[in-house]
């Protein structure tokens, strides 16, 4: 199969180049992947809303157009997570994110997760790590090596395009198995997509049945590189453009400080 062309367009680009498509059935078949994940975490932990994200379940734009729905959790093994969508479905653009931040008695990586339409549908899975990958190999090998044969199976398959973004840091957030992509949406496509994503967890999952515990003593400095690692992510991801053009910039400054957690230990 032809190695796919890596896509370096922006979201804004590539939705103002087909603003008029609808993809409510898109969104509704990735939101129910989102779904079926979120109910295996269910299964998995103790969580509890948080009531800083109360207001926001749902949100919606002046004029009805755009809305969102996004809602934040603690837990005695989660310090965030998230489980949210924005967009305009019947009009190109959608994105969903499952993200689940781990307090700091453990080592195991944080799970990121995004889905979406620009209008073709966007796709981010990764483990985020919480140790130096160059220099703590029996971390990459036991955390990064088991996802590397499904990454460079979709690096092959010319219907999953590399996403790559015009910003470095967003790059830089990513492991070198990092799955990003753009493809599009078929049954085919979103079957794959629907079995990676159940790989993801349950891969994740499995680890923290016996997770790698944190010295006490370097628990708080991990606690607060996870923290500056989610906030730098949440407030220079280039897709914070979109949700200024549909919600205005205080709505959307709002809404970045709710995906980092800035108001959750008030």
């Amino acid at each position: 199969m032809t190695t796919p062309t890596p896509i370096t367009q922006s979201l804004l680009e590539l939705v103002d180049e087909r603003p008029q498509v609808d993809n409510q059935e898109v969104f509704d078949a990735l939101w129910q992947i989102l779904t079926e994940l979120r109910a295996k975490v269910d299964g998995r932990f103790e969580l509890h809303p948080h009531p800083s994200t109360a207001d926001l379940q749902p949100y919606h734009s002046l004029d009805g157009r755009a809305k969102g729905f996004l809602s934040g959790f603690t837990g005695p093994e989660i310090d965030w997570l998230v489980h949210s969508w924005i967009g305009t479905p019947q009009t190109s653009f959608t994105n969903m994110h499952l993200t689940i931040w781990l307090g700091p008695q453990t080592r195991v990586p944080h799970f990121g997760m995004a889905l979406g339409t620009m209008p073709d549908i966007f796709v981010y899975m990764d483990y985020v790590p919480r140790a130096d990958l160059m220099t703590d190999l029996d971390y990459l090998d036991r955390y990064y090596e088991p996802v590397n044969d499904s990454f460079l199976r979709l690096q092959r398959d010319g219907r999953f395009s590399p996403f790559v973004s015009k910003a470095l840091y967003m790059r830089q957030s990513q492991s070198q198995s990092s799955h990003c992509y753009l493809v599009a949406p078929t049954d085919d496509t979103i079957a794959t997509i629907r079995e990676l994503a159940h790989e993801m967890m349950d891969r994740w999952l499995g680890w923290l049945d016996d997770p790698e515990p944190t010295p006490a003593a370097d628990q708080p400095a991990l606690a607060q590189r996870d923290q500056f690692i989610r906030r730098a992510i949440a407030e220079r991801d280039p897709a914070n453009a979109m949700g200024v053009r549909l919600f205005g910039k205080e709505l959307t400054d709002r809404l970045v400080r709710a995906l980092w957690g800035a108001d959750k230990d008030l």
